[in-house]
C-alpha cells in the first residue's frame, strides 16, 4: 500500500504572502528576490527557504526560512529586522492553503552580515525554523 500524496506549500511564498500585508510592515518591500536596481539601500525582506526537512512525522515539514533584511542605514535594517523577527514569531497556528504552520522556532536572531554584492547596502539575516502541517 503506498503512502498517501502529500502537497507541501511553498514556504517562501506562504511566509512573502503572510508578511507583505502586515501594517508593521508598510513601505517595506518583502518578497523571495529583489526587483531590478536593487542595491540594498531599500528597505526590504527577502525570503529564503534555507533547507530543513520532512522529519520526525511524515505529515510535518520543518523548513528553515532566512529573512535578509535591507534598510537605508544600519539603525533602519536592524528596525525593520526587529519588525520581521516579532511577525514570523507570530505565524504559529496560521492556515495557508489548507497548510497549517504549527510551530515556529528562531534558530539565528537577527545578525549584521555586510552584503559585499551591493556596497551601499545593510544587512541583518536571521533564520527561523517552521514546523508546517501540508494540506
Amino acid at each position: 500500500m503506498s503512502e498517501p500524496y502529500i502537497t507541501f506549500p511553498d514556504v517562501e511564498q506562504l511566509v512573502v504572502d503572510l508578511l507583505k500585508d502586515r501594517s508593521e510592515l508598510a513601505g517595506v518591500l518583502v518578497d523571495v528576490a529583489p526587483p531590478a536596481g536593487f542595491d540594498g539601500s531599500q528597505r526590504a525582506v527577502l525570503v529564503s527557504r534555507m533547507g530543513g526537512a520532512w522529519a520526525e512525522d511524515p505529515r510535518l515539514d520543518n523548513p528553515l526560512v532566512d529573512l535578509e533584511v535591507y534598510g537605508p542605514s544600519k539603525s533602519a535594517a536592524h528596525t525593520v529586522s526587529l519588525v520581521a523577527r516579532s511577525l514570523m514569531l507570530q505565524l504559529r497556528g496560521v492556515r495557508y492553503g489548507g497548510a497549517t504552520v504549527v510551530d515556529v522556532v528562531e534558530e539565528d536572531g537577527p545578525r549584521w552580515l555586510p552584503d559585499y554584492r551591493h556596497a551601499s547596502a545593510n544587512r541583518y539575516v536571521s533564520t527561523t525554523r517552521l514546523v508546517v502541517r501540508p494540506a
